[in-house]
């Protein structure tokens, strides 16, 4: 689904939401921390303090990402969604560093657990509103095609996975009595959520980098060029590139020289048209040339062979 900026500026509705998840997860976990004493409960609500921080980061970038373009940024603020998700991989690599580090320090000076029914139950609570969050935002995020929002219920589902392994760890420490379990289950999960920072940050930065479209999009530009190649139009030097719901597509068309400029310019317009029906919000460049002229294929920034 794609959405125009006024559009987008409703969807700081989400960041809102995950706002208020952060701050009730906070406070439950400090209290099933300060009832058992467990270092896992401490580590999943040390990563809730961080999951604040991001959604307050998303927030700001979706207000940003949400400005119609001006004099000094003619292609729109959409861009700036990708640093808050490049923002959000990087509070994950921390939330699992700290969780790593708090579990090596219980694993070095082991202590006992204590009332470990009521902590976990408090901790289950919690889960439970972040996930709820979490499926919220990801499916928001993928319908509204907003890398902020898809970025901060990741960042979510961390901490859910945190929590289950945590509340696993104090299960089994609970049945088995090795209290050992808790700080090594704390330090599986940190490892386990680093997968996911490293793919937000992959994603941040090939947006940043201005990579092309996916395959499957390029198929679709595809298929409307071959409609055109019947009707005597060849192109060459197709470039595209995204930003957070917004594509942008240039392409040489050539054509035969005998055809007026009128002809030629609708021909133009009717292609840009259909690419737009075709990939929804992109904004399409097309530069026209005559076919039989020789230096029409001349791009000294084309790729060779295209």
């Amino acid at each position: 689904m794609h959405t125009s900026s006024s559009q987008r500026l409703t969807l700081t509705r989400f960041a809102w939401l995950s706002i208020a998840a952060a701050v009730a997860t906070i406070l439950l976990k400090l209290a099933a921390y300060l009832l058992t004493g467990s270092v896992g409960l401490l580590s999943d609500a040390a990563e809730s303090l961080v999951n604040l921080v991001g959604a307050l980061v998303a927030l700001g970038m979706l207000t940003i990402a949400a400005r119609p373009p001006d004099a000094q940024h003619a292609f729109g603020h959409s861009k700036a969604e990708y640093f808050s998700s490049a923002i959000e991989g990087l509070l994950i690599l921390s939330a699992a560093a700290a969780i790593a580090y708090t579990a090596i320090e219980r694993l070095l000076n082991p202590r006992p657990l204590e009332q470990m029914g009521i902590g976990l139950l408090v901790s289950t609570a919690a889960s439970l509103i972040n996930l709820v969050v979490a499926q919220i935002l990801i499916k928001a995020g993928r319908k509204y095609e907003s890398i902020t929002l898809e970025a901060d219920g990741k960042h979510l589902m961390t901490d859910v996975w945190t929590s289950v392994g945590v509340i696993g760890g104090l299960a089994l420490v609970a049945f088995t009595g090795w209290t050992m379990l808790d700080p090594i289950v704390a330090l599986l999960v940190a490892v386990n959520i680093v997968w996911t920072a490293i793919d937000l940050l992959r994603r941040s930065v090939n947006g940043l980098m201005d990579a092309s479209l996916p395959a499957s999009e390029q198929q679709v530009i595809e298929t409307v060029m071959a409609q055109y190649r019947t009707r005597q139009v060849e192109f060459h030097a197709l470039r595209t590139r995204q930003a957070a719901s917004r594509r942008f597509l240039s392409v040489h068309m050539l054509v035969p020289g005998s055809w007026t400029v009128h002809d030629a310019h609708h021909i133009a317009e009717d292609f840009e048209r259909d690419l737009r029906a075709a990939l929804g919000d992109a904004i399409v460049h097309t530069h026209l040339e005559p076919i039989e002229d020789e230096i029409s294929m001349d791009d000294v920034n084309e790729k060779p062979g295209e």
